[in-house]
This record gives C-alpha cells, sequence and structure tokens, in this order.
C-alpha cells in the first residue's frame, strides 16, 4: 500500500541525513519546518515550544544587532585614536616655532580631517609682531578675555577645555576667508601656565556633522594637553 504523502527525493534524503546541521544553520529552512509542524497539529494545539523559539530567535536577533554596533564603535574609536596619535606625532617634528604653526595648519590639518586650523593668543600688547603677518593664515591676537566670551558665545560661565558645535555665521577674524564654509569647530582651550593669558585652538570643518556637542571629546582633550605641553616650551 503505498503512501499518499510525497516521497522526498533519495538523493536529498540522503544530503540531508549526512549534513543535518545545513538545515540546522539556515534560519529560513528552520522556520518553514516549524511553521509546518505547527499546520499539521492543527489550530487547537499551543505550540509552547515553537512560542519559546520565536522569542530566542528575536532576542539573538537583538543581540546580534548590539554586538554589531558594539564592534563598529570600537572600530570607531580605534580609528580615532590612531589618527590623534598620528596627528601629534607630525605636529611634534618641527623643530623651530614658526615650522611648527605651519605644520598645524597644513599637515596635521590634514591628517585631522578639517579645512581650517587657527591658534588665538591673547595679549596685552597692541603692537604688530612680525612674526604675526607671516604667520597670519595660523596664527591671531585678541584682547584678553576674547577667548572666553567666544566660547561662551557672550552667555559667560566658565567655557569647558573643548567645545565641539555647529557654526552659522563663522568668525572672520578666527578663518579668515574661509569662515563663509565653516558649518562646525572644535575649539580647544588652552592653558599654558600660571601667569600666563590663555590660548584658543580652534579646527574648523566645512562638514556641519564634523563636529557637534554629542560627540566624545576625550582624545581631543588629550591632543589638548599635548599642544599645550609642546607650546609651552615655544613661550619660555
Amino acid at each position: 500500500m503505498s503512501s499518499s504523502s510525497p516521497k522526498i527525493d533519495d538523493s536529498l534524503r540522503e544530503a540531508i541525513i549526512s549534513r543535518p546541521d545545513v538545515i540546522l544553520d539556515d534560519t529560513d529552512l528552520m522556520q518553514a519546518l516549524i511553521a509546518a509542524n505547527e499546520k499539521a497539529m492543527g489550530g487547537n494545539i499551543v505550540d509552547l515550544r515553537g512560542i519559546a523559539m520565536e522569542r530566542l530567535e528575536t532576542r539573538l536577533d537583538r543581540l546580534e544587532d548590539t554586538h554589531r554596533s558594539v564592534i563598529a564603535a570600537a572600530y570607531e574609536n580605534l580609528a580615532g585614536t590612531n589618527q590623534i596619535h598620528r596627528a601629534i606625532l607630525r605636529m611634534l617634528d618641527p623643530v623651530e616655532f614658526e615650522p611648527f604653526l605651519r605644520n598645524l595648519g597644513a599637515e596635521v590639518a590634514d591628517i585631522l580631517r578639517v579645512d581650517a586650523v587657527r591658534l588665538v593668543l591673547e595679549t596685552l600688547q597692541s603692537d604688530e609682531d612680525p612674526a604675526l603677518r607671516r604667520l597670519g593664515d595660523v596664527l591671531s591676537v585678541a584682547e584678553p578675555g576674547f577667548i572666553d566670551d567666544y566660547l561662551s558665545q557672550g552667555r559667560g560661565g566658565s567655557p569647558r577645555q573643548v567645545t565641539l558645535r555647529g557654526v552659522q555665521d563663522a568668525a572672520p577674524q578666527l578663518y579668515g576667508d574661509k569662515a563663509g564654509w565653516i558649518r562646525s569647530e572644535a575649539c580647544l582651550k588652552l592653558d599654558f601656565g600660571p601667569g600666563r593669558l590663555p590660548g584658543l585652538l580652534v579646527m574648523g570643518a566645512e562638514d556641519p556633522h564634523m563636529f557637534t556637542p554629542q560627540q566624545g571629546s576625550d582624545l581631543l582633550a588629550f591632543f589638548t594637553g599635548v599642544f599645550e605641553r609642546s607650546m609651552r616650551r615655544w613661550l619660555s
């Protein structure tokens, strides 16, 4: 007496028996088998095992998504760390002040992928230094109090060491002819030691998402610390 159920192809049946893990590892195939099993049991039977498997699959999908997010964040952090390290090593190469500053606005800026770098030094002197004319595309001077006012945007208070924000109307005093293109900036407040006025290192980017308040600032804080110590050597 022949069975009413269609017979599976012998070669396919033998392949499944020899390698059952192929089916177990195929999510779509397993779901199809479970659905067929539920249909065969009828509508009056609740398959608790099937429900449990669905919940486990959902949890597994969530765990896999979290795992991918953690890995992506780790790679991004590693890439950012390597970028900062390369910029610092390049920044420390020059042994004279003017090459140090010019390098800052050129190769260091390229490594950091920013469109403008500007160093602002507060000073009590009103006479323009000849060095300022030579380095005007990287260095500018300002009156005492300018830096805190710029960082707080006139609201007062004590600015953070690192300020990341978007900008609409970038300051021409800082960015010169590039001001019209700058849409975000990183402002690094510099402490040159007791008895010295502060400084400000500004990095501007055309990308409005390059620097935002939601980003972490640990790496830029480290860069700030290294830059401060380098500048103290030049200012001593």
